[in-house]
């Protein structure tokens, strides 16, 4: 005993102990981190360095072999990244810092958002409660790719204690060699970006099945598609002038000319992005049986057709579009026109045309827009068409989503739109957020009746528009112009045209509704005579069950010109243009046959009853009833979600 050292006996001690709490601290510093690194395929990561710390008591006696075991066991509930395969990461440098024992548990694959990517695999053990979230900055990686224009920060060479890790990834890294899975097909809505994601084969998509021409990192909600397209919600948008996505023209919105309308109707067209430009393709094609009752009316086999090509380009600090719209209802209509009770309107071989509707020009609009943005939300443009359609009126009768399925026009149609073909148009004006103002020259001469060639006339017309569109589902304006000379048969009768009108739409499960009310009032000035007529026109479609469509249009409209001469004589009217309040009420189905992701065909008839002064029962008979039957083709209905543009019509972009 003489030999005892005490202060050797001590450091034997704390060697002992040392020995036996350092592998337990190891296995201990293992699970408080969460996530096991080491074992990601593909990922190569320097090991932490072991960090020995000395501890002056032994509480447990245990040996380390039964910790290590225990650890084992426990391991896979607290490893929730353990075996993500991160193919082409280099983890070289990442440090993981222990959490306190109370922390909450890790988030799993599927909260994490990353359990859906293609190309990582997401094992199905849970994390343990002990285990605290950890995070990576994925940006700070070699090997990754950050987005173009982002500042990649310096990386950590070591977090401080309690700090987390960064594990937010940049929405367009690419994930190259991953297998294609049902499970891992990305949803736009949950914040995926515009991540390229390999393997998906849809159509619209490429072969590695990211959609060419998008990229989503130009806002939350949003994708881009190209220079010029923007989704947005459910709507697609052509981008104006920057890169914002604020300043965006709506597809939906667009409507005849300059007009507006409630940018959530459904749009039917093709669509095709070659190089800058931006292709789409409208039309329209009805065909079938008119009958007409009443001692004036006919039967008559007929076509209402029109076709609508469209291209979009970035010019300068602006967009410029480009559009045409064509008719051969020269050559599909009968003789004189189509036959329509109570309509008046133009001539054929030198007399006005009554009970007719007379054909559009094969050239109804050759148009050039050009926009450039004002700030964020306005824009500046000037329009012009030759043949186009001034700033004046509603958005005309064919292209109104209230009427898309009712094959007759208005017998308002010349006290609210007609001027939506005139040879001679330039618009221009101002839009900012709801608003827009704009004003026209233009040449106020009706289509002769040559319906193949361009008139000319002078540019002797002008009109003023304002547009209110508070949301997606209204579209109101306000619009007043002088028209010079409109009648070939009366130079001298000058027309000062006001309407007014509001449009709504509303899409809902499976279907949509549309509406509109117009009204329209020609205040008619000619050589000794003043004269006022007005015209309201409600009209409204239901598209329910995605292939049914009910529709109604119902029509008070002052005319002055249904009495000829000899129809005057006969009964007994002394005036050169009595006027008459008409009234027609028409109610009709429709209904789609076969649908294919480029074309829709529907079958469809309705029944118009008339109201009328008893004086002309000598003429048109008590209860005049008139009928169509026919078919209708046109472009299937696009799909304006996000998550839905790689189906419906659109083709396979070339970007």
């Amino acid at each position: 005993m003489s030999n005892w050292n005490p202060t050797r006996a001590r450091l034997c001690a704390l060697i002992l102990i040392s020995a036996l709490a350092t592998p337990g601290a190891v296995v201990a510093r293992a699970q408080h981190t969460g996530h096991n690194m080491q074992d990601m395929p593909g990922m190569d990561m320097s090991k932490p360095k072991k960090r020995t710390k000395a501890r002056r008591k032994v509480r447990s006696k245990a040996r380390p072999s039964a910790r290590r075991k225990q650890s084992t066991r426990r391991a896979p509930k607290k490893q929730g990244m353990q075996g993500m395969n991160m193919n082409g990461m280099d983890m070289r440098g990442m440090r993981t810092q222990p959490k306190s024992p109370t922390a909450t548990p890790s988030p799993s694959a599927g909260q994490t958002g990353m359990g859906n990517m293609p190309g990582m695999k997401m094992p199905t053990a849970s994390p343990t409660p002990a285990a605290s979230p950890q995070k990576m900055d994925m940006n700070n990686m070699p090997g990754m790719q950050t987005p173009a224009g982002s500042p990649t920060p310096a990386p950590q060479a070591s977090p401080s204690p309690g700090q987390k890790m960064d594990m937010s990834m940049p929405m367009n890294m690419p994930m190259p060699q991953a297998s294609p899975s049902p499970a891992a097909s990305p949803d736009t809505r949950g914040g995926m970006g515009n991540m390229n994601m390999p393997g998906r084969t849809h159509a619209g998509h490429d072969k590695t099945g990211g959609m060419s021409g998008m990229d989503m990192s130009s806002g939350a909600g949003s994708m881009d598609m190209g220079p010029l397209m923007v989704m947005s919600a459910d709507d697609m948008g052509i981008r104006v002038g920057s890169a914002s996505t604020h300043n965006v023209m709506s597809m939906g919105r667009m409507g005849s000319g300059t007009a507006w309308q409630p940018s959530s109707a459904p749009m039917h067209m093709h669509y095709k992005i070659a190089g800058d430009w931006l292709l789409l393709f409208h039309y329209d094609l009805i065909a079938g049986l008119n009958r007409q009752g009443g001692p004036r009316g006919t039967t008559k086999f007929e076509s209402q057709n029109w076709f609508m090509p469209m291209a979009y380009h970035k010019v300068g600090r602006g967009t410029l579009q480009l559009r045409g719209m064509f008719s051969a209802e020269p050559f599909t209509f009968p003789p004189g026109g189509s036959p329509l009770l109570f309509q008046t309107g133009e001539t054929y071989k030198g007399q006005p045309l009554i009970d007719k509707q007379h054909p559009h020009d094969l050239f109804m609009e050759l148009s050039a827009l050009y926009t450039l943005p004002v700030g964020e939300r306005g824009t500046w443009f000037t329009y012009f068409g030759y043949p186009g359609e001034p700033a004046l009126g509603p958005v005309a009768f064919m292209h109104r989503a209230s009427a898309s399925e009712n094959p007759s026009a208005t017998l308002a149609h010349h006290l609210q739109d007609s001027t939506h073909i005139s040879f001679g148009v330039l618009t221009t004006g101002f839009t900012y957020r709801w608003f827009k103002l704009e004003g026209s020259l233009f040449n106020g001469r009706e289509p002769d009746e040559n319906r193949y060639d361009f008139d000319s006339h002078k540019w002797n017309s002008r009109a003023a528009r304002l547009w209110f569109m508070p949301n997606r589902n209204w579209a109101a304006q306000v619009s007043y112009g002088f028209l010079r000379s409109p009648e070939a048969q009366e130079p001298n009768t000058d027309i000062r045209r006001a309407t007014a009108s509001v449009q709504y739409n509303r899409a809902f499960d499976r279907g949509n509704w549309a509406s509109a009310l117009v009204w329209g009032r020609n205040h008619v000035s000619q050589p000794g005579e003043v004269r006022n007529l007005n015209a309201y026109t409600f009209e409204s479609t239901v598209n329910f069950l995605d292939k049914n469509y009910l529709y109604t249009r119902l029509e008070l409209v002052d005319k002055d010109e249904l009495l000829r001469s000899s129809d005057r004589a006969l009964l007994g009217i002394a005036e050169d243009h009595p006027s008459f309040r008409i009234g027609a009420y028409t109610t009709g189905f429709a209904r789609d046959v076969w649908n294919t992701d480029r074309v829709s065909l529907a079958v469809g008839s309705d029944l118009t009853f008339y109201s009328k002064p008893a004086i002309l029962d000598p003429i048109y008979g008590q209860r005049p009833v008139s009928w169509k039957l026919f078919f209708r083709i046109r472009p299937g209905k696009m799909d304006m979600s996000m998550h839905g543009m790689h189906g419906g019509t659109q083709t396979t972009p070339d970007e």
